[in-house]
């Protein structure tokens, strides 16, 4: 008998899980505590912008004409107790507030919440990122709460989707990773992931602390990456050297690698920020504190990134105050292909020229509204040819392709001076400059 699946948070990472089980041919029921979540969710809709995650749902979702019927969507513990073979639990881990350590509340609220409908054999699998030691915890809480005891069983299976590609990501992932402490939750697994372990996607299966430990450590290289070229962007500055030369240059290197080497404002978003603080809080804890003391800095260079872009927009202003100046920024979200607002180095930029009497005029080819509840004292426009009305200086904050094919000749119609702030190193600056505008870009003064 097929596996039933049952997908616990409906957010980003557990909607598009959901689909995804769904696609792959399981029996799928979604559980959220937000009802008007789970009321979209039912109308194959998503309460956020991600690539083809909509039309996966769509072809689905129980109730909807021509779908499978296979994903469903309650409120109800015991009913998700009562249908699903495996468990995901896919809820949010935020940074702590005033700490940098993770906040386990809502990981610890679905295991509570889901143990005692457990009564017969089952897996309980966290997809979330969670400070290592916590799976061998809640393994333990597991037995001794769920009616089933030890045969309620937990394994850790890292999530590492990229927003804008999550459905890729999912249903052909790079990497599987299992920590698992038993042959029966690697064989459920292994019967889960059939379809991508068939294509060819390795399939790793490792002890609790490893799989907790493999997406934080690779958050953490990535942020390395990204600081490290940023830092030498402050070098390319203070030397007259281009950063976008240098990167490609080593990018050769095939131990370095080309991706995430291009200089900008700095990484954000829901995952990178706090993943590194939680690690660093957690090493601290557990008296490793050293061993990650690097990732301190390497948080500092990206901090540091998005007021150097500011204090790049007044030098070529003429230095001054920014009070009576019109600032056209194009950019909210904090990476393309994604709606999604939190810690966006774009939106921090744009409020921090703002906040010192900027009038800053904002657009976003999807972020429009989660930017707007976020910073709603912020001009916006509905494109970018009317942010950039009358604007003494345009900021390219966020690197979507819609910014890359923008008519320079046509903007510069618009502009009150043709005067172009490059801060993502995405832009040609040949063919801006070709149509009559000033050029700058982080860490290539002399480009």
């Amino acid at each position: 008998m097929s596996l039933k699946i049952t997908v616990i948070g409906t957010g980003y990472l557990g909607a598009t899980h959901a689909a995804a089980m769904a696609e792959l041919g399981f029996e799928v029921l979604g559980l959220d505590v937000v009802p008007e979540k789970i009321a979209m969710l039912q109308r194959g809709e998503v309460p956020m912008y991600e690539p083809g995650l909509e039309d996966l749902l769509r072809k689905h979702v129980a109730g909807i004409e021509g779908s499978t019927g296979r994903l469903r969507f309650t409120m109800d513990f015991a009913e998700v107790g009562a249908f699903g073979d495996v468990h995901f639990v896919c809820v949010n881990t935020p940074q702590r507030h005033g700490e940098y350590a993770c906040d386990m509340s809502y990981v610890d609220s679905a295991i509570a919440s889901l143990a005692p409908h457990l009564a017969g054999p089952a897996l309980v699998v966290g997809k979330s990122t969670v400070p290592v030691g916590s799976a061998d915890r809640l393994a333990t809480y597991l037995a001794e709460h769920a009616p089933a005891g030890a045969d309620a069983e937990l394994a850790w299976n890292p999530e590492f989707l990229r927003e804008g590609f999550a459905v890729g990501d999912t249903l052909h992932p790079d990497r599987i990773v299992v920590g698992v402490r038993s042959e029966r939750a690697e064989k459920l697994l292994r019967e889960v992931y059939a379809t991508p372990v068939g294509e060819g996607t390795p399939f790793v299966v490792t002890d609790f602390p490893t799989a907790e430990l493999v997406k934080t450590s690779a958050n953490s290289f990535l942020a390395t990456k990204i600081s490290f070229i940023n830092a030498m962007a402050e070098v390319c500055e203070a030397a007259g050297g281009d950063v976008v030369k240098l990167a490609e240059a080593i990018g050769y290197d095939d131990r370095i690698g080309r991706k995430f080497l291009r200089a900008g404002i700095g990484f954000g978003g829901g995952c990178l920020p706090k993943d590194i603080r939680a690690f660093l809080a957690r090493a601290g804890e557990l008296g490793a504190d050293q061993a990650l003391s690097f990732l301190r800095e390497i948080d500092s260079i990206n901090m540091r990134q998005r007021g150097q872009m500011v204090e790049l927009a007044r030098e070529a202003l003429g230095g001054g105050s920014f009070l009576g100046k019109r600032v056209a920024v194009l950019g909210a979200s904090f990476k393309p292909d994604s709606d999604d607002v939190r810690d966006s180095p774009a939106l921090n930029v744009a409020g921090q020229i703002h906040l010192q009497g900027g009038q800053v005029t904002v657009y976003d080819p999807k972020g429009m509204a989660n930017a707007r509840q976020v910073f709603p004292t912020l001009g916006y426009a509905d494109s970018a040819v009317e942010a950039v009305r009358g604007a003494d200086v345009v900021l390219h904050l966020t690197e979507w392709q819609e910014f890359r094919e923008l008519d320079p000749a046509a903007l510069g119609e618009v502009a009150a001076t043709r005067l172009i702030l490059d801060g993502r190193n995405a832009l040609d600056p040949e063919v801006w400059r070709k149509a009559g505008w000033s050029f700058r870009a982080m860490g290539r003064p002399t480009a």
